[in-house]
């Protein structure tokens, strides 16, 4: 057997041999994998199953009212006197005044104006409804998570782009005081490079408190450490091939908003007949097995069988006003989903506007990229012979780092418009 020494040696060697001699390798994460872990975890859309399930439940025991109900009963009853039954001025007695009773009865509904089937309809629809909302929690989740995503990207170019300017006007105030200290330039050339590189850096560090705040915050959704490492893999995502009047007709028939409102319209129409039952024939049947304790009777056992029939003809009207009131809830549901059909095609419109928008702004954008280098280098040449001064190189590199700015910008804007549109049409 290993000494316990060396035993500990050895795990220290390998520790020191995979994790500092061969650091650990960690893998870029991707926006499906983002989505798959946070649909583990998010607790809003655990909330949303947890109600779901609940909704079940509640199916469950409106289905238990058609099965037979069995009660038992029971006691031990002591009285001050032996009741006893005055006859002729006699006193005969009719039972102990100590005595055990208990009985055991089955009913089951046999007609109930619909009043359960109706209840189990309205069941059904709630769960469904319930089952459609976990969807739409789904889709706002995956939205939260790529917004989330891609200002993490955004973020993280914006913050290279702030390095790049700070390099770009440090190695031009390395060049400017090289040149002053020859006599070639005034003290002012130099004294602007350096306030430029300040603000540079000022700007640099704001982008990078920036940069912070997005990986916290896409790690939260996650359910990770808020300082996990984050590397996150560029997203590349193609518009829909369909026109507009395409995607709202599909968005009309996908979109789970609709649906569920659609479901709750039913939920609404079946319990006002249940409520309206309340005024209507019921029918039961039951039966059981009673026994008292009593020895003046000449059986103490008892079988019966009954079948009952509760007919509240009239109430003042209570049970068709609650079932009307009930109606008009789920016609009040029908308007408002007219008015979210008209919304959907709005957000849908909106996104689809701001896709068209953002495509074309990266069109515009990158044929700027090249022409803000090429500017800065011609400038910066010119600037080395005497042809141009400082502050035509200063402005140079505040437009080629704006020319990055933009791209990027229009980029993960074109990015987010997509997602957003998929979440308009309800596919995402």
């Amino acid at each position: 057997m290993l000494d316990h020494r060396v035993l500990t040696i050895v795990v220290i060697l390998l520790y020191f041999f995979f994790f500092i001699i061969i650091p650990p390798v960690f893998c870029a994460e991707s926006l499906e994998e983002a989505w798959e872990i946070a649909l583990v975890y998010d607790h809003s859309l655990q909330s949303v199953i947890k109600k779901t399930e609940a909704a079940k439940k509640i199916l469950a025991a409106a289905k238990a009212l058609r099965l037979p109900n069995l009660d038992f009963n029971g006691g031990y009853t002591v009285v001050d006197d032996e009741p006893a039954l005055n006859f002729g001025g006699a006193a005969i007695p009719m039972a102990q005044d100590e005595f055990l009773t208990w009985s055991t009865m089955a009913s089951i509904p046999i007609f109930t104006s619909w009043a359960i089937s109706n209840g189990i309809d309205a069941a059904e629809s709630s769960l469904a409804a319930a089952s459609i909302n976990q969807d739409i929690e789904k889709q706002n989740l995956k939205l939260k998570v790529a917004e989330a995503y891609v200002f993490v990207l955004r973020s993280t170019r914006q913050f290279a782009v702030a390095k790049s300017h700070v390099e770009s006007l440090a190695s031009h105030a390395t060049d400017v005081e090289n040149l002053y200290s020859q006599g070639f330039v005034a003290v002012n050339d130099l004294l602007a490079a350096k306030v430029s590189l300040a603000d540079a850096v000022q700007n640099e560090l704001q982008v990078k408190n920036r940069l912070d705040i997005a990986r916290s915050a896409y790690n939260r959704l996650l359910g990770f450490p808020l300082i996990r490492i984050v590397d996150l893999v560029e997203i590349k995502l193609d518009r829909p091939e369909q026109d507009l009047a395409t995607l709202s007709c599909a968005a009309l028939d996908i979109r789970h908003e609709l649906k569920i409102l659609a479901r709750m319209i039913d939920v609404m129409y079946s319990t006002a007949k249940v409520k309206a039952a309340a005024s209507r024939p019921q029918i039961a049947v039951s039966g059981g097995y009673k026994y008292t304790e009593n020895e003046y009777m000449e059986s103490e056992k008892e079988w019966a069988a009954t079948l009952g029939l509760k007919w509240n003809f009239f109430d003042g009207g209570l049970a068709r006003h609650k079932a009307g009131a009930i109606k008009r809830q789920a016609q009040a549901l029908y308007e408002k989903r007219e008015d979210v059909k008209t919304l959907i095609t709005l957000q849908l419109r909106q996104a689809w506007l701001n896709l068209e928008e953002s495509h074309k702004r990266v069109e515009v954008t990158q044929k700027a990229l090249a022409q803000g280098e090429e500017n800065l280098k011609v400038v910066k040449d010119r600037y080395q012979e005497g042809l141009a001064t400082n502050t035509e190189v200063l402005d140079a590199e505040t437009l080629r780092t704006l020319s990055h700015f933009n791209y990027d910008s229009a980029v993960y804007d074109a990015s987010l418009s997509i997602l957003r549109l998929h979440r308009a049409v309800g596919d995402l």
